[in-house]
């Protein structure tokens, strides 16, 4: 572990500590951690270099919408290869939520979830994209990939 000393005025440090204690953190370190680890995920997202992710998309959706349960699963099939898994909650006599785990190529895993959002009868989708790298296995039996975050 490296140490960093930083100098903020007053202000900043103060409203930084309140951050620090609103969000439970155990110390400022763990919370500049993560505040730095956030934006180099970001800038590697927006920069187009982050070729790997794993990714969490959950939406809302009206399970009445004509096939649109049917369509939202046959999508979901048709990309096996990056959807690890889905969950879906009843939350009304209407309305439904799924979270679907996925994993793979950035660009494969944003055109699924565009696909997903795009559909009629879709509300409140969200995806949350994490980079990650793609752990090189030298095990020949080993068939499945590995990856971790990048940060």
């Amino acid at each position: 572990m490296r140490r960093l000393t930083i100098s903020v005025d007053e202000t900043l440090a103060a409203q930084f500590d309140e951050l620090v204690e609103r969000k439970g953190y155990l110390n400022r370190s763990e919370a500049f951690r993560d505040l730095v680890r956030r934006e180099l995920d970001e800038n590697r997202l927006q920069a187009g270099t982050a070729r790997h992710c794993i990714a969490n998309l959950s939406y809302v959706y009206n399970h009445h919408e004509r096939q649109l349960a049917s369509r939202l699963t046959t999508e979901q099939h048709a990309h096996h290869d990056i959807t690890v898994s889905a969950m879906h909650v009843h939350l009304d006599h209407e309305n439904c939520m799924e979270s679907v785990i996925l994993r793979g190529l950035t660009s494969s895993v944003v055109h699924l979830a565009e696909s997903l959002i795009a559909q009629t009868g879709v509300r409140h989708g969200k995806l949350n994209l994490v980079p990650a790298e793609m752990e090189k296995t030298k095990l020949q039996f080993h068939q499945h990939r590995h990856l971790h975050p990048t940060t």
